[in-house]
């Protein structure tokens, strides 16, 4: 890995940047290290997975202990990641403008950070809730930062797809701090997350597959047709619902989310077809409307998790 300098290229560097870093910006910064939107996605899968695990309504006190100890174990991964990928955040437009890269926060300031929120969040964890979820919110933690950033991301074009492991943890965090133990729900909404991340993830890199190019990342958008791209897509899209669906079967949910699972889910895969089609009939540009399925895909995890949570009253 090759650093650069946190700021951007053509913007000279000043005898006191210090000078230029008031103290409300530097906070932001430092939020702004945790990826908070990112965050909202995983305790919008974590929250509905405790009122399944309990059959109604948790311990207001530990879903409350489970999103700050998730917001800080994932804010320490994020900023980890920060840290390791400021060179290429440095080339990128979408990341142009990130802490480091802008230099307000340095490299040693982000590092000591990242470390930081990882070691008060599994003792968070594990002295509030129980070392089972603090297990899994270190290992979550460790796999984002040591196999996705550090080992999968540059090297091949399935990063999201293993990466995505770190993102699905926050399932199984869930459930462990209500229950202290696992269970096979857990398991089918974990592998849900896993099938939705590519796709979900595919589709904006395809808007934005020359940011990758550029700094030789293999994202699969990056290295592979639209056509390919969307095939993939919809392998994955259908995996992704056909799982979703196997929960009432199993017993842990009722004709709520089942309707709910299906009806989004059949949207999602119209949409993941749509894209298909239009990729292979040769359509580039913003007439692709690739970001139809991607905003799509936060709106599905949202219906389905919020169904999650609200079946066991209706059951």
């Amino acid at each position: 890995m090759t650093a650069v300098e946190s700021r951007p290229a053509g913007v000279a560097a000043t005898s006191s940047p210090r000078a230029r870093r008031p103290f409300g910006a530097r906070v932001k910064a430092f939020v702004e290290l945790t990826k908070p939107r990112i965050i909202e996605l995983l305790l919008i899968t974590t929250v509905p997975v405790m009122f399944l695990a309990a059959q109604g309504v948790p311990d207001l006190w530990l879903v409350l202990a489970t999103c700050v100890g998730g917001y800080l174990s994932a804010g320490g991964a994020n900023a980890l990641n920060m840290y390791i990928d400021r060179d290429i955040d440095a080339l990128m437009d979408r990341t142009s403008q990130r802490p480091l890269v802008t230099g307000m926060v340095s490299p040693r300031e982000a590092l000591v950070f990242g470390l930081t929120l990882a070691v008060v969040s599994t003792l968070w964890f594990g002295l509030l809730i129980n070392w089972l979820s603090a297990a899994m919110a270190l290992g979550a933690l460790l796999f984002y930062v040591l196999v996705y950033t550090m080992g999968l991301k540059r090297r091949t074009s399935q990063n999201v797809v293993w990466g995505g492991i770190a993102g699905c943890m926050p399932v199984l965090i869930g459930w462990s701090a209500v229950t202290d133990s696992m269970s096979w729900a857990a398991v089918v909404l974990f592998l849900v997350i896993f099938f939705w991340t590519p796709p979900h993830t595919w589709v904006l890199m395809m808007r934005v597959r020359t940011d990758y190019e550029r700094v030789g990342v293999p994202m699969l958008p990056a290295v592979a047709t639209n056509t390919a791209v969307a095939k993939q897509v919809v392998a994955y899209s259908w995996v992704m619902v056909l799982v979703s669906l196997t929960l009432t079967p199993l017993g842990y949910t009722g004709w709520l989310y089942t309707v709910v699972a299906a009806l989004s889910g059949a949207w999602w895969l119209a949409e993941a077809h749509k894209l298909q089609a239009r990729a292979k009939a040769g359509v580039v540009g913003a007439k692709l409307k690739e970001m139809r399925l991607f905003h799509w895909s936060i709106t599905y995890v949202s219906l389905l998790f919020v169904a999650v949570a609200v079946d066991p009253f209706v059951r």
